[in-house]
């Protein structure tokens, strides 16, 4: 199940990657995605309720990036970091059934298989931040 989740998870980047460059309706890029990344997984909700409520809060997600790395503008951020860094703090913020710690993993782990050399720490650190910051404000 959790390599599954891992693989929708990837679906879900690879969207956002391809949609920020073609555009068009991103749950159809999904869609697209799933078949050919993602066959063999009957239940692919999880994808397609994440890509969802990311698309609503992307925004604010964008805005924690800024926040979190003022040394880089936005557009100057390697877009598959940015499109990993938009599911990892989707997760680690805005999903509150995903263990913070194990969203920053996956989204490391993303960095590493499909980034560059220094993708995942990158990810690492803005995530990182977030989540230090985001305890910090919870009391935690």
């Amino acid at each position: 199940m959790s390599s599954d989740r891992h693989t929708l998870r990837v679906c879900v980047m690879q969207t956002l990657f391809a949609w920020e460059f073609h555009g068009g309706v991103a749950a159809d890029v999904l869609s697209y995605n799933l078949v050919n990344g993602a066959r063999y997984i009957k239940d692919n909700l999880f994808a397609h309720i994440m890509l969802e409520n990311l698309l609503k809060k992307r925004e604010d997600i964008l805005g924690l990036i800024k926040e979190f790395a003022p040394e880089w503008a936005l557009e100057k951020i390697a877009p598959i970091d940015r499109a990993i860094l938009q599911v990892g703090i989707y997760e680690l913020v805005y999903d509150k059934e995903m263990p913070s710690l194990v969203a920053i993993n996956e989204a490391i782990e993303m960095g590493k298989e499909f980034g560059t050399e220094n993708s995942s720490k990158f990810i690492n650190g803005v995530l990182s931040s977030i989540y230090e910051k985001h305890n910090k404000d919870e009391g935690n």
